[in-house]
């Protein structure tokens, strides 16, 4: 498989470079950083670190994945799997494989749950914790299917995220696209992976303002599409 990833960065220069040097080189072709109108040094450090760095000046994580969606696809050859990791350093990288190989074994989409288990203390906020279990039990009470996460550690093939047609230019993004995923049957695998206490302070959760807009796209998004 030809896997490229995508990742969105807003100020994120302290956590990039370590995102990029976690990535198993062997397994990817492409790292396209998408910087979302940063004002340190996060484009710098990404294209050191060899990243293949694009710009969006439309604010929110659902411009930069657009963005990031149309860079992949401007490659002669597109890759047949993209993934989504975030810029702080609080996925795993390294843990791409258990992603990849749902998709090897028939998945269209795969979603990185960051169980308790596995997740380093304090890496989610108790309204995190709580928010994403709403939505998920939304989900299954609306649409029949228990997600465990709307965890941003994903990986799609990248004819179904085309067909997909996303539209979410800020929070809605990924339940936007697991909600469509639904709706159009395609085959969702779920894999626990790992989490731990991000670089730097959360733009979503780390305020008050950003969690309450967080909480109500995504409530607002589930009921929309059903």
């Amino acid at each position: 498989m030809i896997v490229d990833v995508i990742i969105p960065a807003y100020n994120e220069q302290n956590s990039i470079g370590s995102v990029i040097e976690a990535i198993p080189k062997h397994l990817v072709r492409d790292i396209i950083v998408v910087d979302n109108n940063s004002i340190d040094e996060t484009y710098i450090n990404a294209r050191n670190a060899g990243a293949v760095v694009v710009k969006e000046t439309g604010q929110g994580y659902g411009y930069a994945c657009l963005r990031g969606i149309e860079k992949a696809k401007e490659n002669d050859e597109r890759a047949d799997v993209i993934v989504f990791l975030d810029a702080d350093f609080s996925d795993h990288p390294e843990e791409i494989s258990l992603l990849l190989n749902k998709i090897w074994n028939g998945a269209d989409l795969v979603i990185g749950n960051r169980v308790k288990s596995k997740r380093s203390k304090g890496s989610m906020t108790p309204q995190q914790v709580f928010g994403n279990w709403l939505a998920c039990w939304l989900m299954k009470v609306l649409y029949g299917y228990r997600y465990r996460d709307l965890g941003p550690f994903r990986a799609i093939k990248l004819d179904k995220l085309i067909e997909l047609n996303m539209e979410d230019k800020t929070y809605g993004w990924t339940v936007e696209m697991q909600l469509k995923a639904l709706k159009q049957h395609l085959v969702i695998a779920q894999v626990d992976v790992s989490y731990r206490k991000r670089i730097g302070k959360s733009k979503i959760s780390g305020t008050i303002k950003g969690t309450i807009l967080a909480g109500y796209k995504i409530i607002s998004t589930i009921f929309k599409y059903k």
